[in-house]
This record gives C-alpha cells, sequence and structure tokens, in this order.
C-alpha cells in the first residue's frame, strides 16, 4: 500500500501539480463552497476510483490553503491528510484559479469555470 502520509508531506508540490495539470485538461472545473460548523472553504477536487483517491485544495478564511488527500485503506475505512500550504506552493497555483477560490469562499455559493480562463491573466 502507498505511504499516503509521506507522499503528502514529503511530495506535496507533486500533488498540487498533478491536481493542476488534471484540472486543466478537463473543459470545465467546479468550484465548490462546503463547511463544517464554523469552518468555511472552497475546493477543487480530483478522484481517482480504481484508488479510491481524492486530492482536493481549499481555500479558508484569511487565506489559508490547504492540499488534503481522503483514501479507503483496505479494510473501507476513510481516512483524511490535510497539509497547509506553504507560500511557495500558493505561488504555484494560477491566480485567475485563486481569485475564483477567493470568490466561492466570498460569496458562498460554488461556480463552474471553463479551463482556459485558469491560465488568462487578470486584468486590473
Amino acid at each position: 500500500m502507498i505511504d499516503y502520509q509521506n507522499l503528502v508531506t514529503n511530495h506535496s508540490a507533486t500533488l498540487i501539480e498533478k491536481l493542476l495539470t488534471h484540472l486543466l485538461s478537463q473543459k470545465t472545473v467546479d468550484i465548490r463552497f462546503d463547511y463544517l460548523e464554523q469552518d468555511q472553504w472552497s475546493i477543487i477536487s480530483m478522484h481517482q476510483y480504481e484508488e479510491d483517491l481524492e486530492i482536493s485544495l481549499r481555500l479558508h478564511l484569511n487565506d489559508v490553503y490547504d492540499l488534503f488527500l481522503g483514501y479507503y485503506d483496505d479494510d473501507d475505512e476513510f481516512h483524511e491528510i490535510i497539509h497547509l500550504m506553504n507560500d511557495e506552493e500558493k505561488k504555484s497555483l494560477p491566480p485567475v484559479l485563486k481569485k475564483a477560490m477567493k470568490k466561492v469562499l466570498d460569496d458562498e455559493e460554488g461556480i463552474n469555470l471553463l479551463c482556459h480562463f485558469l491560465n488568462a491573466p487578470i486584468k486590473k
């Protein structure tokens, strides 16, 4: 079995790149809003069903980003690993994606965005 904790802890940049590459290969990206008790976030995700794996990027209040990895083990128990993203990892995100995720978080409402907009420059 893959050591997911090691993967997230030591190779988070690779997982972020994998998620972004997957999203940019799609026609649209679904940015959802979610919450649990007092915590709120916008989220983008990809699923690898053959591995029972979810990789997500979440934006919380106060510009806190995290990488979320969820998986099922051999006993069908769900596990979550969360990695707080550092400044360098945040810089690797397309500016339009960050702006869209902030809008979803601020509006508390998801959006579906055409992926070709994710690489567009931000107009000031």
